[in-house]
């Protein structure tokens, strides 16, 4: 992957951005099924990206904190491989779904083994095995879930990011598609902790408030083969960064995933709070918020302001 020019004028580039962006700020759906996401500004818009030596080119609402949802499935899936290691792959697949985020019919048809990490009942088997790691049951949640935050905090070097209580409770009182996931897994054996326990710290990593600054910072690793190219950190090794990679590429964004390569042509997470999570291998990484949603859970104007992101850099796996 090389750029279209090594020295990128982002003044330049991050107005090019804007101006794709403006005729559709406000479009899209916000993610109304969850109470405490549905009165979210739909005219919201940041971005922010990360370079190599942690310099941060930001455009509009970049520091104002929203809920991480599916994107923390990323972080959560590095910290597992990293206490359980290939193990976790005795429970959870590495394929596309090509079903809706929270469907219950391909776990039928495959004996309650979920089909990839990043859909909902993937990130559910994939708490469980996390939570199990720290001794398992509330106790495992609690202390599974602090790890996390302060995971999160020490990469984007930043003690603010913090879990929205509100927006947790919210997904707890609406989260009966995902209990009846868990409660399907645990009736194959594929659930290690009783399901409150494990859903409690899934609801917990989901509604994580993070700005799109944080989130960029926080995710640098992924762009330089799991080592913080900052700091020096080895958070993963090469080897399962290149893993994670691979999978954010097949399945970031459910049954999009193919359209999302073939437009942006990156490694990327989507949530249902707005924001996208992408990584440019050697070069840095990218978050970009706004909370209107099309019709598979992908920021509309996210996926706009990515498109000319790479438009303008070059920045594809495939270039």
């Amino acid at each position: 992957m090389t750029a279209l020019d090594p020295a990128l004028d982002w003044q330049q580039i991050m107005a090019a951005v804007e101006r794709a962006v403006m005729p559709h700020i406000g479009a899209g759906k916000v993610a109304d099924y969850i109470p405490a996401l549905a009165c979210v500004d739909p005219r919201k818009f940041g971005m922010a990206v990360a370079l190599r030596d942690g310099t941060m080119r930001c455009l509009g609402d970049a520091d104002e904190g929203f809920s991480v949802q599916s994107i923390s499935k990323v972080f959560t899936l590095a910290l597992t491989l990293q206490r359980v290691g290939e193990a976790l792959w005795d429970s959870v697949g590495r394929e596309p779904s090509g079903s809706s985020f929270n469907s219950i019919v391909q776990l039928e048809a495959e004996n309650g083994i979920p089909r990839n990490p990043l859909i909902n009942a993937g990130a559910i088997a994939t708490t469980d095995r996390l939570v199990d790691s720290y001794g398992g049951g509330q106790a495992g949640a609690w202390e599974a879930m602090d790890d996390l935050l302060d995971t999160a905090r020490r990469l984007a070097g930043d003690q603010n990011i913090d879990i929205d209580c509100d927006v947790a409770e919210s997904e707890s009182q609406s989260g009966s598609r995902n209990r009846a996931l868990a409660h399907f897994m645990a009736s194959f054996g594929n659930m290690k902790n009783p399901v409150e326990d494990s859903l409690s710290a899934y609801f917990r990593h989901c509604s994580i408030a993070i700005s799109c600054r944080q989130l960029a910072r926080a995710a640098l690793f992924l762009a330089f083969d799991g080592c913080d190219p900052v700091t020096g950190e080895e958070v993963l090794s090469k080897e399962r960064c290149q893993r994670i990679l691979a999978i954010m590429m097949m399945s970031g964004h459910y049954d999009n995933s193919g359209e999302f390569a073939y437009r942006i042509g990156l490694p990327g997470k989507s949530g249902v709070g707005g924001g996208i999570l992408v990584v440019a291998p050697e070069y840095g990484t990218v978050a970009v918020w706004s909370p209107g949603l099309n019709q598979a859970g992908t920021s509309m104007v996210g996926s706009i302001a990515l498109e000319e992101l790479v438009r303008q850099t070059g920045w594809s796996v495939f270039g």
